[in-house]
């Protein structure tokens, strides 16, 4: 199979990616188990993209249940170098209005569930990766840029609330992460950007602003109805956004540090690493393992 360098990850209402063009499925089956999905390969803007559907098709996954690994897994099973996530969100503070997107740059964990694994480490193999700038900048680059080709407001920067679910917030949830300055809150973003730095792979969010979360005056006055007509709008605009940012990406090299975000990272001598676990890392600690 031909090597594929750009995945994309689609959350509530992106399920599929209607511009891909000569698409095959491509079942996948990783140490870490199934991804949600089987992969939809397929040509956008001459590129060659993996689109996966986070909650699977129909969506079938809560966010504590989404096969977190195996699907970042099987990107770099792929080949997949860069991830271009969608994700529908709640705004935390006036300024990001519903039908808005965000590129946030930063991450914060509420998330609690053990189901929810956030790294591919462990049994006897230990890594610490840097994770303080969590989000690609040359990626996030280049959605900002691609944000142009629609008549969306778009916001740059911001930090991602991830929260459990799968209920959403109470009021008095809401308004303590706003008064800690939080912008935007979602259930799922974490993880994948954590094991994206670990498999070595760019990242970026685009968040798609459905509602107020439930801390805004107007919040009782927000039917699901609206919700929903908001986010089949935002869907539609995402997946213009996802298709120049495709085209963006086609003439562009990674000059960024996620390239190398392993290296110094894995604390566990190669000489020490159980074979078992080298086996089951292989496709990301492969080129730091004795030859």
């Amino acid at each position: 199979m031909e090597s594929t360098k750009i995945g994309i990850i689609g959350g509530s209402g992106l399920y599929q990616m209607p511009e891909l063009l000569d698409v095959e499925e491509v079942e996948l089956e990783t140490p870490f188990g199934k991804p949600s999905d089987a992969f939809i390969i397929g040509t956008l803007e001459g590129e060659s993209v993996a689109f996966l559907p986070r909650h699977g098709r129909g969506h079938s996954f809560t966010p504590t249940e989404v096969p977190y690994r195996a699907n970042i897994y099987a990107m770099k099973m792929l080949g997949v170098e860069r991830i271009l996530s969608a994700s529908a969100v709640g705004s935390l503070q006036e300024q990001y209005a519903p039908l808005d997107m965000v590129i946030p740059n930063q991450f914060f964990d509420r998330t609690r569930a053990r189901a929810r694994e956030s790294t591919f480490f462990g049994e006897g193999i230990v890594a610490h990766v840097t994770f303080a700038h969590p989000v690609c900048s040359e990626l996030g680059d280049v959605l900002e840029e691609a944000c142009k080709v629609t008549e969306v407001t778009t916001h740059r920067g911001g930090t991602y609330l991830c929260m459990e679910g799968p209920a959403f917030s109470t009021k008095a949830e809401s308004e303590v992460y706003r008064s800690w300055g939080m912008d935007i809150i979602g259930m799922t973003n974490l993880q994948e950007a954590k094991l994206a730095r670990e498999a070595e792979i760019c990242y970026a969010t685009l968040a798609l602003v459905t509602d107020y979360d439930c801390w805004h005056p107007g919040h009782d006055d927000v039917t699901i109805d609206i919700v929903v007509e908001y986010l089949n709008k935002n869907v539609r605009n995402a997946q213009l956004i996802m298709k120049e940012a495709v085209k963006r990406l086609a003439s562009s090299e990674r000059s960024c540090k996620c390239v190398s975000a392993l290296k110094n990272a894995i604390f566990t001598a190669p000489h020490l690493w159980p074979p078992e676990t080298r086996q089951k890392l292989d496709v990301i600690v492969k080129k730091y393992a004795l030859e």
